[in-house]
């Protein structure tokens, strides 16, 4: 009878020692299998990081590459257009290759657009700016909505009212604005924002 006891005892003794070491066994895998989780979730925030790395490079090798077609000043690259758009497809142009129509913001930066493009397109005297008020009548504004400090307006001008919502500026004029019907296709200079 002892020894059926202990045997009883042995075999009880053994299924918990087993089951003890399943549970641990268990539980390690799961620690483990967070620890994987954990470890996964790192290397996707690392892949991540390195993607947006190199996509920064490719946008400063670009922009490098729009200084050296165009010029560069004030923190800003300027490259004019090969050909002549709408205002709306020239914008539109500008920031398919990452900038926007090029918005004077004051006299320096006005006498250097004038200068580009008098280099660049010596027999051309009308490029599209990132200016408009087709929002609101009379209350010109930059391609971003973002309102204006600074205006270079020539004589007699903005006159088209309602119908002239578009701005461009004039060689003839030395970089003097004048508005414009938006549908009428010129010339433009695209300005990417140097970081």
């Amino acid at each position: 009878m002892a020894q059926t006891g202990l045997r009883i005892f042995l075999l009880i003794s053994i299924l918990l020692l087993d089951q003890t070491i399943s549970q641990a066994s268990k539980f390690k895998a799961k620690k483990h299998s967070k620890r994987r989780v954990k470890e996964k979730d790192d290397l996707k925030t690392q892949i991540d990081k390195l993607w947006r790395e190199v996509n920064a490079l490719k946008e400063m090798q670009a922009l490098q590459t729009v200084c050296l077609r165009g010029t560069k000043a004030h923190k800003k690259c300027y490259l004019v257009s090969e050909s002549t758009k709408h205002f709306h497809e020239a914008n539109e142009d500008c920031i398919t290759k990452g900038g926007t129509l090029a918005i004077p913001r004051n006299n320096d930066e006005t006498n250097t657009l004038r200068d580009y493009a008098k280099k660049s397109m010596p027999r051309v005297s009308e490029f599209w700016l990132g200016i408009n008020d087709l929002i609101n009548e009379g209350k010109f504004v930059d391609v971003n909505g973002m309102v204006l400090q600074y205006f270079n307006w020539d004589r007699a001008q903005p006159n088209g009212g309602k119908r002239e919502n578009c701005v461009f500026f004039s060689q003839s004029s030395q970089g003097k604005w004048v508005d414009e019907v938006c549908r009428t296709a010129k010339r433009y200079i695209c300005e990417f924002l140097i970081p």
